[in-house]
């Protein structure tokens, strides 16, 4: 990323435009390119001044303020997944953004979740889905919905 142009030179393309050369013409005499001109006029069109704009800065996290809820999921539902508790938060009205956002947060309030659904237990067989990069469909058919020492055993279907 290049740096803002110094205060100087914003100073003479400011002039130079308002003693009636066009923002593309003072770029071209000035040596910058027609876009910053061009933005540069329509700053100080608005603002009334040369000033460059902050670059960078702290960004807050999106889910900031919903900690308590998170609390919430993680301890009443043992075992939770990132996509469930994703479900969640957008049941609630939330817009939590991406997997890698909610997994930040927990991580960030030191909460911990379930990885992945539970798969059959394997004598002899792979214990993860086959995916698209080993030869297969990419879909793990035969993950079924189970439970670990750490939740509730799922009831039997009727």
């Amino acid at each position: 990323m290049t740096a803002p142009l110094s205060q100087d030179l914003r100073k003479r393309l400011v002039r130079a435009v308002e003693q009636g050369s066009s923002a593309r013409a003072a770029a071209a005499r000035f040596a910058v390119s027609a876009s910053a001109a061009i933005k540069l006029v329509q700053r100080v069109r608005v603002t009334g001044s040369t000033e460059p704009a902050k670059i960078g800065g702290y960004r807050k996290p999106l889910l900031a303020g919903q900690e308590d809820l998170l609390r919430e999921l993680t301890t009443t539902r043992p075992g939770i997944t990132l996509a469930e508790i994703r479900d969640a938060l957008i049941e609630r009205g939330l817009e939590p953004g991406s997997l890698t956002t909610i997994w930040s947060t927990l991580r960030r309030l030191g909460l911990s979740h379930k990885k992945s659904r539970c798969e059959r237990p394997s004598r002899s067989g792979r214990m993860s889905p086959i995916t698209a990069a080993d030869g297969g469909s990419g879909s793990a058919s035969w993950t079924q919905p189970c439970s670990s020492s750490s939740t509730r055993p799922v009831p039997p279907p009727t």
